[in-house]
């Protein structure tokens, strides 16, 4: 899902504020995706040491709908703490959420010498990517499996 593209206007009333099937369209289908998803990859950069405001946008239209599935955080920026400030704090908004957070993070920068302009991995940065990476998915794996595995056998108890 990209923040960008769904271009959600600023938060004023959130999705389960709104009657029974009278949201949005773009709501109730985004709603749907996320209900949807067993666990998700929150791709972030980092503005100002903080949140993109994009998405943090985003994830505040909704609630329940974000409960019992675990999240992995993948962060950015031009300068060289790639991203942590801003992972940092999406860890504690999306444990607040509801959600699993895992411990393995993916930071990335700076990200021009990262990644290429086609998104592949360059130089030392890239090779160190693609060594974290193996470990970062796996937990996230891990975590996706035992939640659905948790909810098959058991409904949330809220």
């Amino acid at each position: 899902i990209d923040a960008k593209a769904i271009n959600l206007p600023m938060l004023d009333r959130m999705y389960k504020e709104y009657p029974h099937g009278e949201a949005p369209e773009q709501l109730e289908r985004l709603a749907g995706k996320i209900r949807d998803a067993d666990g998700f990859v929150f791709v972030t950069g980092e503005y100002n040491w903080g949140v993109q405001p994009g998405l943090k946008n985003l994830t505040d239209h909704f609630l329940e709908e974000w409960f019992w599935r675990p999240a992995a955080i993948a962060s950015y920026s031009a300068g060289r703490f790639a991203g942590a400030r801003a992972a940092t704090a999406w860890h504690g908004t999306l444990s607040e959420m509801g959600m699993v957070v895992t411990s393995s993070t993916i930071a990335v920068g700076p990200i021009a010498q990262t990644l290429n302009a086609d998104g592949a991995p360059t130089g030392e940065g890239g090779k160190a990517l693609e060594r974290t990476f193996p470990r970062f998915a796996d937990d996230l794996t891990w975590w996706i499996e035992a939640a659905k595995m948790q909810r098959q056998r058991k409904p949330p108890p809220y």
